[in-house]
């Protein structure tokens, strides 16, 4: 596929990328994981400012906007506000923070504590919702937990649309946390040195850095390609071969970030550990693997 942004999605990319740069993303996901949320909230502020808070309706730049979440390791339930939630609830309030559980695919509601407002889905029935426990997660940063349904907020809602823009901001975020963790291993491997040399020009690290590189470039194009079908016949097929290719390629670069730095890299003061947890935490989130690559073979199959 040929793609190309235009000159005011480069811009917004740029615009994001740099807000993102000066706002020191790993103390606040920091702060987030020990549950002060005060730093993350104003990040939230500043991004709802830029217009992130507004994109449900504009598939590309949704995307654009969760691949810099992931590569910056940002904290919070933006794909529940962001793009869940506005399907739902088109006249919800675009600044307030809300999470969403839909089970069976997304039993629990990310993030809780933090949310202004919670939500069940229940077929094509939402609910408001109260919150009963809170889940450890693996990525520190990201909390779960259990909510109950309450009183109906919305009926006839559609459900499948709602699911399929959780799991392409979730692709995005993967893809980007992907990349995040890319640019740290080559960053590493040139400083890194051993026999005196830099670890990045032995062919090993070479390789196994361009194999990375590869599969998130591969990955890309199904990304945005279901972005820009979203509309279309074939969304739910798009949005699911998406997330199992940008979840695969995160994954790829988070075990090649691990190797490169060897034993710092399992250590959790290590800034790398954010990303490493928050690929791990949302390989199954908004669908597991398993429950994507069903949808595409249930396509294909009747294609």
């Amino acid at each position: 596929m040929r793609f190309r942004f235009e000159a005011e999605q480069r811009q917004f990319e740029a615009s994001l990328r740099d807000l993102l740069a000066s706002a020191d993303v790993p103390s606040v996901a920091r702060a987030w994981a020990s549950g002060d949320y005060a730093s993350g909230r104003k990040l939230w502020q500043r991004l709802t400012e830029l217009g992130v808070g507004e994109l449900a309706e504009h598939p590309v730049e949704l995307v654009i906007a969760f691949e810099e979440l992931g590569r910056a390791a940002v904290p919070g339930p933006y794909v529940e506000s962001v793009a869940v939630l506005p399907v739902l609830l088109p006249d919800r309030d675009g600044e307030l923070m809300a999470t969403v559980a839909a089970p069976p695919a997304v039993p629990f509601g990310c993030d809780a504590a933090a949310a202004d407002a919670w939500y069940v889905l229940d077929g094509t029935t939402l609910h408001a919702a109260t919150v009963e426990d809170e889940i450890a997660s693996v990525d520190a940063a990201r909390r779960l937990a259990v909510l109950r349904a309450g009183d109906v907020v919305a009926s006839d809602v559609d459900a499948e649309a709602a699911l399929d823009r959780g799991a392409l901001a979730t692709a995005a975020q993967l893809l980007g946390a992907g990349y995040g963790l890319l640019h740290r291993a080559t960053e590493y491997a040139e400083a890194r040195r051993q026999f005196g040399k830099p670890i990045g020009s032995f062919q090993a690290i070479k390789h196994q850095l361009a194999d990375v590189y590869v599969g998130l470039e591969l990955a890309r194009p199904l990304l945005f390609g279901a972005a820009l079908g979203l509309d279309g016949p074939t969304r739910s097929r798009d949005v699911s071969a998406a997330k199992v290719a940008c979840t695969g390629a995160a994954y790829r670069a988070a075990r090649a970030a691990l190797q490169v730095h060897g034993a710092i890299g399992y250590t959790a003061e290590y800034d790398l550990a954010l990303w490493l947890t928050k690929v791990r935490a949302l390989v199954s989130a908004w669908g597991t693997q398993r429950f994507h690559r069903d949808r595409v073979l249930a396509a294909v199959r009747v294609g």
